[in-house]
């Protein structure tokens, strides 16, 4: 089955204010931004001198948590906060190793569909989809996904540097809550896969970064090593645990990255029982 979509969301590109998703691709090398996303990004960079190897920290943690969950068994995805597609995405990795996975995207950048409507193509065997909406919006996020993914069975679900853009507060994003919430429709079995920017290893440019992103209209909310581990209360960790993101399961990229620096960025994976 080819790559499909679903949207829940006007589709208006809003070019006046930078998006994570379109300030994240400029750090990857990507032409999907503009003016607004390069200017943010630039600032963050010349604060945060490790903002480009920690997007790639990332891109590799996925990489390898993906492959991780498709080697164990687990043969559905659903990715939120895709971000702009960049090659491989996960898909091509899940399908790599099991060629009828089934993997839903959602994010709430109209760019973001565009482009994952022309890239996003599965393997015959699987399918992917595309869901535009916001992850505030769990259970349109959720009763869309469910045209791909028989939630009877285990899912992987990955946020990946994603919950920073989203408060803790109960009257605000209320970011446990929504993770919960997620995984309250998890089968047994399923995992949690997620990385969250830290100010523990860098606290001084990580306040000048948060002070960048909401001066830009975006929020930021940096999570301490406990403030992080606590999306994971009540799942059972994989090996290594929490850790700073290139330390997970880390290959020869992951390695070497390491040698110049660790990123303020923790990661980390679950079960749920």
């Amino acid at each position: 089955m080819t790559g499909s979509g679903s949207e829940a969301a006007p589709s208006t590109v809003d070019t006046s204010r930078p998006h994570p998703a379109r300030v994240y691709d400029w750090w990857l090398g990507g032409k999907d931004n503009y003016p607004v996303d390069e200017a943010l990004a630039r600032r963050i960079l010349a604060t945060d001198g490790t903002a480009v190897r920690g997007a790639r920290a990332n891109r590799r943690f996925m990489h390898r948590a993906v492959r991780t969950a498709a080697e164990s068994g687990i043969r559905q995805f659903l990715d939120i906060g895709t971000g702009i597609p960049t090659e491989p995405n996960l898909h091509q990795v899940a399908q790599e190793v099991a060629p009828e996975s089934r993997v839903v995207y959602a994010d709430n950048d109209p760019i973001v569909l565009r482009h994952a409507q022309a890239l996003l193509h599965s393997a015959p065997e699987g399918a992917t989809n595309y869901v535009h909406a916001d992850v505030r919006d769990p259970d349109t996020i959720l009763r869309l996904a469910a045209e791909t993914l028989d939630f009877a069975r285990p899912v992987a679900l990955s946020l990946v540097a994603l919950t920073h853009y989203l408060d803790g507060e109960p009257d605000g994003d209320d970011a446990y809550g929504l993770l919960a919430r997620y995984v309250a429709e998890l089968a047994p079995g399923s995992l949690v896969i997620l990385s969250q920017v830290t100010p523990d290893l860098s606290p001084e440019a990580i306040a000048k970064v948060t002070e960048h992103f909401r001066a830009g209209g975006t929020p930021f909310h940096p999570r301490s090593l406990a403030e992080f581990a606590r999306f994971f209360d009540g799942l059972e960790l994989l090996g290594p645990g929490v850790i700073p993101v290139s330390g997970w399961r880390p290959g020869p990229e992951d390695v070497a990255a390491q040698a110049e620096g660790i990123v303020p960025v923790y990661a980390g994976v679950a079960r749920k029982a």
